[in-house]
């Protein structure tokens, strides 16, 4: 396994991305990644600050004779998101992430990566210490706690960007430029119970894992499975065989992340197990037949378990049931504008009892506000004829394209002049900080790009080496390219 990272090239990018693998860094445990870039600007000389929201802002003065150059602000996020393989022991909070090469790309051991965005903040701090390259004003702007709710944007205040120009570097395809992006909004159900005295029978953990997974923004047009909808439908189905008592559940985890596992424990009566367990196994064949082409590792399985002291009472474990099923999850409508592009979805992406409460969480995005908002509505209503409460809440607009966008037209030129061809413009089924960096930076002209990373937000993910090396080859060229004032 080689992890020698700093012998890849750009060295610069990837001496920093070492380190910050180096560095546990999660979403809401921020303070060692914000420590080492503070470390690195007091120690490079480079004028910075921490903002009331966490984000750190640092800047570099023009080089000779490109002080007549619109100021530039490069802009990425420090945090990533902590999932691993089931069976890999690991602390997002304690360990460092195990990088390492595999081929033509660069990935983790059982866990996500973090490439997403750690190239992005790595290709800021290359360019704060690289005295070689020519270029007008820089900002950089590393903001925080962007995958849980876009935090460091939501909280950063007018008056600290000089810039006329943010280059959001949080994309995942090389040669693709994204100049517009959706919008979210998160809904928070709580189904309050008290809990019931679990009844004699057999107990089950029902297990549906090998899922892929990935970004609920931008793997939601892979149409892959969602283990949560997938484990409710079985329960369902089950509770109308027998006399089913449904004692906990835990599926999914972070609510920008598809469900590759959920696991619920159930009490089934003595003499319907063996009915059971066939449902069960004929629900995997239905579940690898429906996902034929999309999803290769589905596994749904049963097996005897000890039976909960506790469990959820009936009526609630009913009404949670139906209405896990009847949620909305996917793409609910595409673009007309732009082929290609999810215009609406949702992703039903956690669900989990802890004795007193079950909490479930669903990321709505869309680029048209009204029908964001009017999911978030349909999906309040289903959770609320089922007697949960339910808070929407996070709501923030999508970023509207500017095709007359004067970086664009210098960036489209850039990368005819690097490559011999024109990028790909695009927007987005996924919450760049963007739009909201734009909403008290009205006057910014925005760009999204990045290096290659599949399967972000899964421990799949990786980056393509060579794909960084032509990002970043590309971003020194448009620093130096920037349109004049």
């Amino acid at each position: 396994m080689d992890k020698n990272l700093a012998g890849l090239s750009p060295a610069l990018v990837w001496k920093h991305f070492a380190q910050i693998c180096n560095i546990p860094h999660p979403s809401g445990s921020e303070d060692k990644i914000r420590q080492y870039l503070v470390d690195f600007a007091v120690e490079k000389s480079v004028e910075h600050k921490v903002d009331e929201a966490g984000n750190v802002y640092m800047s570099k003065p023009a080089t000779a004779g490109y002080e007549d150059r619109k100021g530039i602000v490069i802009q990425a996020h420090m945090d990533m998101v902590p999932q691993k393989n089931n069976d890999k022991e690991f602390d997002f909070i304690n360990d460092p992430i195990e990088a390492y090469i595999d081929g033509e790309w660069v990935t983790a051991n059982g866990t996500t990566l973090g490439a997403d965005n750690g190239i992005g903040v790595a290709a800021i701090l290359a360019v704060m210490e690289d005295d070689s390259i020519e270029h007008g004003p820089i900002e950089g702007l590393i903001t925080a706690t962007e995958e849980t709710g876009m935090d460091g944007a939501f909280g950063l205040k007018g008056g600290l960007l000089k810039g006329d120009i943010l280059l959001n570097l949080d994309s995942e395809t090389e040669g693709e430029l994204y100049v517009g992006c959706a919008g979210g909004m998160d809904a928070n159900v709580v189904f309050n119970y008290e809990a019931a005295t679990t009844p004699e029978g057999k107990a089950l953990t029902i297990a549906v894992k090998g899922c892929k997974g990935g970004h609920s923004g931008i793997q939601i047009v892979c149409q892959r499975a969602n283990a949560n909808k997938l484990l409710f439908r079985l329960l369902r189905q089950i509770a109308a065989q027998c006399d089913m008592t449904l004692c906990s559940v835990d599926g999914g985890g972070l609510r920008n992340a598809i469900p590759r596992e959920a696991t619920a424990v159930v009490v089934v009566p003595a003499e319907a197990e063996a009915n059971v367990l066939a449902t069960v196994e004929a629900f995997e064949k239905t579940a690898i037949v429906e996902f034929a082409d999309i999803e290769d590792s589905i596994s749904i399985k049963a097996e005897a378990c000890d039976a909960p002291a506790e469990s959820i009472p009936a009526c609630v474990a009913k009404n949670l049931m139906a209405a896990v099923v009847a949620c909305p999850d996917g793409v609910a409508k595409m673009s007309v504008a732009m082929e290609g592009l999810v215009q609406t979805s949702n992703n039903l992406a956690r669900v989990v009892s802890d004795g007193k409460q079950i909490k479930l969480q669903s990321l709505m995005r869309s680029s048209v506000r009204s029908e964001k908002e009017a999911l978030g509505d349909s999906i309040k209503a289903v959770f609320e004829l089922a007697g949960a409460e339910v808070e929407l809440s996070g709501s923030y607009d999508g970023w509207a394209p500017n095709m007359q966008s004067p970086i664009l037209k210098a960036m489209l030129e850039s990368y005819e002049a690097l490559y011999g061809k024109s990028p790909a413009v695009m927007a987005i089924h996924a919450g760049l900080e963007c739009g909201i960096i734009g909403s008290n930076y009205p006057n910014l002209d925005m760009i999204s790009f990045g290096p290659t990373i599949c399967y972000p937000h899964s421990p799949d993910e990786k980056v393509e080496i060579a794909s960084v090396e032509k990002f970043y080859d590309f971003l020194l060229h448009t620093l130096k390219n920037a349109p004049k004032k």
